[in-house]
């Protein structure tokens, strides 16, 4: 199957799009971008994609429709199946970064929005308390999982370097509106390196690059 016959559907603000255009870069896939206009209605072609959940990302490769981020991300490391590799080759590393990767979508990026979302003082200071603990927690993970290296993955970005970057954008915008910064040098020093190290990868600027 042509790499031509590869399309994203998705919306530039997105950070879950994100994942799926930054790891068909890592693979170099040439692939198309179809653009949704998620403040407008939903395209035809975007329901009739994914009808179950009805929303970005979703690729569409020849014929075959895949939906939700980190799902697309672990297909195209199987089908494009030349490097780099995007989930560990050891079955207990693929894993324990599955496992953190549904931590960080089922528990910290519900925080961070709850963050902005909080209508009292106590609720943001208790959602950005319980942010701090994970990012601690990610510290951690960072130290132990990228024995050394650059990034989670080894010496280039991987399945949990992709997932964990859905966080940033909004850990940004609760630090602009919290006034406090949630990567430190205190308590997340390797997080803080990663992150601008992640930012600063060919792969993911060009993709910042393309819009």
């Amino acid at each position: 199957m042509a790499e031509n016959d590869v399309k994203v559907l998705g919306s530039w603000p997105s950070p879950y799009v994100l994942r799926v255009r930054i790891a068909l870069h890592l693979k170099s896939v040439n692939y198309e971008h179809i653009e949704e206009n998620l403040l407008e209605s939903k395209s035809e072609l975007l329901l009739k994609s994914n009808p179950v959940f009805k929303k970005v990302p979703v690729l569409i490769h020849g014929d075959k429709l895949i939906c939700e981020s980190l799902i697309i991300v672990q297909y195209i490391d199987e089908v494009w199946l030349f490097a780099p590799s995007i989930l560990p080759s050891d079955a207990y590393e693929r894993a324990n970064s599955r496992f953190l990767a549904a931590y960080v979508d089922d528990k910290l990026s519900p925080a961070l929005r709850g963050a902005l979302a909080a209508e009292s003082e106590d609720a943001k200071k208790a959602t950005i308390a319980q942010l701090e603990e994970g990012l601690v927690l990610l510290e951690e993970k960072f130290r132990k999982l990228s024995k050394g290296e650059a990034f989670f993955g080894g010496d280039n970005i991987g399945y949990l370097d992709i997932a964990i970057d859905s966080l940033l954008v909004w850990i940004q915008v609760v630090e602009k509106f919290s006034e406090k910064k949630l990567l430190n040098e205190a308590k997340t020093p390797c997080l803080l390196e990663w992150a601008y190290r992640f930012s600063s990868h060919a792969a993911v600027k060009d993709v910042l690059a393309r819009g």
